[in-house]
């Protein structure tokens, strides 16, 4: 075998040992054999929330231990790959094993870098929100393919994402949208995004072809659980309903199935309209109320010892990535550096490395 394809093998099972070791593989099975029981119950349903839990917890668990255990298969079968090119001197074969090896250090990067996701709510599914900025329709237009960036990355990697609400703007794009990501650690990886997304291209919508700059905001929170017991009173919101609109502002159903509701104690707005009953879109507007109370309270604390450590706390949000199409095309990351010449490959979802990048990063700011 070639020294250098040798050493790399030797470096990617390393890297694949010290993921192991920090997910601690026996402690893992030994949850899921717990959670398995737990699942098994026959009275299991009789609390559909509890239930609902132990199933998405069981489900995430078992999916870790399978990516890890499928990766150290997939090591252990290179090679043999590697081995059966080299008696039989078959290039094709050799090809083979170098794709695969490529596409296993690419695999454990990443998981090594889920290893750095510790934070109280990293485990958890991730609530995103995206809103048009300055930059008129330029904005609205950008707001939505950002929308569509992050959905795609979402099929990319087989993890489901459910849109609670998107507000349409008049001429194009919108100007908001609230979707859920459901996967292991979604939270901790997808809250690098939070931030202002800076757009700079050649308007559509300009019939004299200028350059426009715009702006998107990315918000992330972490999905709430029953354990948060973010209790709200019926005195503290206002629930108005109204008919859901699509592109337009035209129409989409004929009943008021929409729901508004209000939190008056901190004047917090959540909407949910695509749904298809009124039920299920005040269920799903209160987990988003419940998500936007849970990050104000986790501000509040994180404000009381920022203000003890005499620390103003970091301000890293705000604007973190240039997207550029015009005159140049480049994506960069503002605060890790990271970029990458392939806006097209980005803004259809390829963001895996801003996200590493970014993880990366966030961890050095904490240590």
């Amino acid at each position: 075998m070639n020294p250098d394809v040798a050493t790399d093998l030797r470096d990617l099972s390393a890297t694949l040992a010290s993921v192991e070791a920090v997910m601690d593989l026996d402690a893992l099975r030994k949850q899921i054999g717990e959670l398995e029981e737990q699942a098994a119950r026959p009275n299991l349903w009789d609390d559909p929330e509890s239930a609902q839990q132990i199933t998405s917890q069981l489900s995430h668990k078992q999916g870790e231990l399978r990516r890890v255990t499928d990766l150290r298969q997939r090591l252990n079968d290179l090679d043999v790959l590697y081995e059966l090119a080299e008696d039989e001197g078959d290039a094709s074969t050799a090809a083979e094993a170098d794709a695969e090896r490529a596409r296993l250090g690419k695999e454990i990067s990443m998981l090594e870098v889920r290893t750095l996701l510790s934070g109280d709510y990293d485990e958890r599914d991730a609530l995103m929100t995206i809103r048009s900025e300055a930059g008129g329709v330029d904005a609205a237009d950008w707001a939505e393919m950002l929308l569509r960036m992050y959905l795609r990355w979402a099929e990319r990697h087989g993890y489901p994402a459910e849109v609670y609400d998107t507000s349409y703007a008049e001429e194009a794009g919108i100007r908001s949208a609230t979707f859920k990501v459901s996967a292991p650690y979604a939270y901790g990886t997808l809250s690098v995004e939070q931030g202002t997304h800076r757009l700079v291209r050649i308007s559509p919508f300009d019939n004299q072809g200028r350059r426009q700059t715009s702006f998107a905001g990315v918000e992330v929170l972490p999905f709430v659980e029953a354990v948060d017991h973010i209790d709200i009173p019926e005195k503290d919101i206002r629930i108005d309903v109204f008919r859901s609109s699509g592109p337009g502002g035209q129409s989409v159903n004929t009943t008021d199935s929409a729901v508004r509701i209000t939190h008056l104690p901190t004047g917090i707005v959540v909407s949910c309209q695509n749904e298809k009953s009124q039920i299920q879109n005040r269920a799903a507007a209160m987990r988003v109320l419940q998500a936007r109370l849970l990050e104000r309270k986790r501000q509040e604390e994180r404000a009381e010892m920022d203000a003890l450590k005499g620390d103003g706390g970091s301000s890293w949000g705000n604007q973190m990535r240039s997207y550029v199409l015009h005159p140049y095309q480049m994506v960069k990351d503002l605060r890790t550096e990271h970029e990458v010449g392939n806006p097209t490959a980005v803004l259809d979802g390829d963001i895996d490395g801003f996200l590493e990048a970014g993880i990366r990063w966030r961890r050095s700011q904490e240590n």
